[in-house]
């Protein structure tokens, strides 16, 4: 995750600019923006769309001067990927706080589109002028994330679909024409899930699927579509009064089908747990044949076959793409917060991990490092100064008898561990004041170094391996001269160091300590991503973590499902081996120096 605290950029619009693209041009700053200058004392709303500089850069090698005045005028953006393979390169679109390209990869056995049909197709079959767009503010802007440090590269086509009969009318062009197709709903993932293909692609614009279909407050479950985004969900189930929300809790913003596609999880997972459990019923998805599926019914439990559900839970929108589910609610609970100090991380792990196996009934817990208290306490938001030390952030569920015996019985476990200064919430705006401290972590984190960017890590291992791998992270940003506070989801092994870094030769440094954190994540039995998904950024660690058999089947299922590797091909499938003669374990070698396999996943 890549963040830069920069003024926005408010792109040029063309002459055949689509109102859609005017989302784009809001007045206040893009979420990929953050303005430190003011105190934030509150839960960061959404932001507009995001707003992005578009000049493009071509070679004087194939392009005249009347492509680019074809380009300013509106309707070029499709010559340039068709023209792709006769130029030096695709289209460079620039962007403030740029960090990394995606890497995607074709191997010279796909089959090779044809785009200039699939427009005519697409524009035939959807006649409105702001469903189809080649606007290169919008081939751009689609192929990026709020969130991601990599820069996408820009789509061919962009469609704004409106239900799943118009996804499948896109599925069946893209099918007709061989023409690869990259999902869109929020626009919030961190891997590279949205960049195009280097053939270029159609970009399916899924942001308009956002209705709460149905709510059964008797069974506890909802349908939406999968623009939908949680906390919009959660919201419109306060307002209506229905004591009931959906626990799963990853990055404001983010809508139900990227949720389901990176097997997202949150600060709940400790309690609820991931997008992997039972909190999807079932998932409508168009396949890549054109053809509509419905997982399952709606009942709470079946054994009628495989789980298909789960096969697109984590595929990243590479074998189907999902347009509505039915989620499961859990029932609101009251809480409140409770928080204390530790000499250190493996004592604050340990204690965790003491809590957790005698069954305390925790909603969250979450630990800082002293880093990032030393971070809020500068960052000047906090209620009170904050001894800075490490420190866990319990949220505590159930009745007032519940709550205070939960509180009672961690507030002595804890002990135990070196724990000092306990406090419990003592009324609702306290707990707030608390808890809020734990929401402007991240934010506290940027501005500690002003003017720099930040790289998130995701890593997840058996909690009682937590202390090993965050002590060798610390160790390696120590070695490497890097500045990076660290929140983790103790309660589940996972966590997260931003990487603040300001200039390219700090940023060659955070990709060292990244790979050798993912793979120091994999000696320890865990993985190089918890909840943050695949993409292109983590796929060249599969092969190591989850070994040759095991990817070898994942792309046996691509295969089948998708022969011709039209839905986000590049993404996910690894397409490297790790080296034979070396151990990338012991060197923190990234897989991705290693020769590449001839494969089309």
């Amino acid at each position: 995750m890549t963040f830069t605290v920069v003024r926005p950029v408010f792109p040029g619009l063309s002459v055949g600019t689509s109102k859609a693209s005017l989302r784009f041009l809001q007045a206040s700053a893009s979420p990929r923006c953050i303005n430190i200058s003011r105190p934030i004392t509150s839960r960061i709303p959404s932001g507009p769309r995001r707003l992005y500089s578009t000049s493009t850069v071509r070679t004087a090698k194939f392009f005249g001067s009347a492509v680019a005045v074809a380009v300013i005028a509106g309707g070029a953006s499709l010559f340039f990927t068709l023209a792709r393979s006769r130029d030096a390169g695709p289209p460079n679109p620039t962007r403030e706080g740029a960090v990394d390209v995606a890497p995607t990869t074709q191997t010279g056995s796909e089959p090779i589109p044809n785009f200039a049909k699939a427009l005519e197709d697409l524009q035939a079959e959807f006649p409105e002028p702001s469903i189809v767009s080649t606007d290169p503010n919008e081939l751009y802007a689609y192929a990026q994330s709020a969130y991601s440090q990599f820069v996408g590269s820009p789509h061919t086509i962009v469609v704004h679909v409106r239900s799943t009969e118009d996804v499948v009318k896109v599925v069946k062009i893209s099918n007709r024409y061989l023409v690869p197709i990259v999902p869109y709903s929020g626009g919030t993932s961190l891997e590279g899930s949205l960049s195009a293909p280097a053939s270029g692609s159609i970009c399916v614009d899924l942001s308009a699927l956002d209705k709460i279909i149905e709510i059964h407050e008797s069974d506890a479950d909802v349908v939406c579509q999968a623009g939908v985004t949680w906390n919009h969900l959660n919201e419109t189930l306060k307002e209506k009064g229905i004591p009931l929300f959906f626990p799963l809790d990853p990055g404001r913003d983010a809508t139900i089908g990227g949720m389901m596609s990176t097997g997202c999880s949150g600060t709940n997972a400790v309690k609820y747990g991931t997008a992997r459990g039972e909190w999807i019923l079932n998932a409508t998805v168009v396949l890549p044949s054109g053809e509509v599926i419905k997982t399952r019914q709606r009942a709470r439990k079946s054994s009628a076959g495989f789980d298909l559900t789960k096969l697109f839970i984590g595929a990243e929108g590479t074998l189907g793409i999902i347009t509505e589910a039915t989620l499961r609610l859990a029932p609101v609970l009251p809480s409140t917060v409770a928080v204390a100090q530790f000499p250190d991380i493996r004592h604050a792990t340990n204690a965790v991990c003491d809590i957790l196996n005698h069954g305390a009934a925790l909603q969250c817990v979450e630990v800082l490092d002293e880093l990032t208290i030393k971070a809020i306490n500068q960052f000047g938001t906090s209620a009170k100064k904050l001894p800075e030390k490490v420190t866990l952030f319990f949220k505590f569920q159930g009745s007032d008898d519940a709550i205070r015996e939960t509180s009672r019985y961690v507030e002595s476990a804890i002990a135990k561990h070196g724990a000092t200064d306990y406090q419990l919430a003592s009324n609702e705006q306290e707990s707030e004041d608390i808890w809020q401290n734990r929401r402007n972590a991240l934010f506290a984190s940027l501005a500690y170094r002003p003017g720099c960017k930040g790289w998130t890590t995701d890593v997840c291992v058996p909690v009682s391996r937590l202390p090993d791998l965050i002590s060798a992270a610390k160790k390696d940003f120590e070695e490497l001269g890097l500045v990076a506070p660290i929140v983790g989801h103790v309660g589940d092994g996972n966590f997260h160091a931003l990487v603040l870094y300001a200039d390219n030769a700090e940023l060659a440094l955070v990709r060292e300590a990244v790979s050798r954190i993912n793979h120091k994540a994999i000696e320890l039995e865990g993985t190089c991503t918890g909840e943050h998904g695949v993409g292109t950024g983590k796929r060249n660690y599969l092969l190591t973590e989850l070994g040759e058999g095991t990817v070898a089947l994942m792309r046996t299922i691509k295969q089948t499902i998708d022969p011709h590797n039209l839905f986000n091909p590049g993404k996910l499938y690894p397409d490297v081996s790790p080296p034979s003669d070396t151990n990338p374990l012991r060197e923190g070698r990234a897989i991705s120096n290693s020769k590449p396999a001839r494969s089309k996943y």
